[in-house]
């Protein structure tokens, strides 16, 4: 069970990238072998995550580090433009990114939206075509599918938004 989610500190960074090894090794034993590809996120790019405050970590009851993820206040670049779609507002908002687990507890993708729901109640998320697993868990936490975004490389994601009443 989960108990304590921080911000993720450089101390932190071996397990966190294990935690990313482990999530990129799932994804592509369940057929989702587009995403985070070559090496990303990689060290550099999570140390700069680190260094803004935007990483955080979960852990156990224990203290074991048992996921990550990235979680951001304000406009995410990449949300500007939908297509197929529109999103369910357009009010201050929160983006989580890079969620990663590594399988020691079940739950989560539930203690992370609650814990990011209890800092803003307007949440986004985008996700590959090819990860169902996280489309799965998206739909049954009560996120409505808006539309498809693209990243800065071209990359087309899935996108998502909650707003808790």
């Amino acid at each position: 069970m989960i108990t304590n989610i921080r911000c993720t500190t450089i101390q932190d960074l071996d397990r966190v990238m294990r935690l990313y090894d482990i999530a990129r090794n799932f994804m592509r034993s369940q057929g989702n072998h587009q995403q985070w590809v070559n090496g990303y996120p990689n060290e550099a790019f999570i140390r700069d995550e680190i260094a803004a405050g935007h990483s955080f970590v979960c852990e156990n009851e224990n203290g074991l580090i048992v996921a990550t993820f990235c979680f951001i206040i304000g406009e995410d670049p990449t949300y500007r433009k939908i297509y197929d779609g529109k999103w369910l507002n357009e009010a201050p908002y929160g983006t989580v990114h890079r969620m990663a687990s590594g399988g020691e507890e079940k739950g989560v993708a539930r203690c992370v939206f609650d814990w990011c729901f209890n800092r803003i109640s307007n949440v986004r998320v985008d996700t590959h075509r090819d990860n169902h697993i996280m489309q799965h868990i998206l739909q049954s936490y009560g996120f409505t599918y808006c539309g498809i975004i693209y990243l800065a490389d071209g990359s087309e994601r899935l996108a998502y938004q909650k707003v808790q009443s």
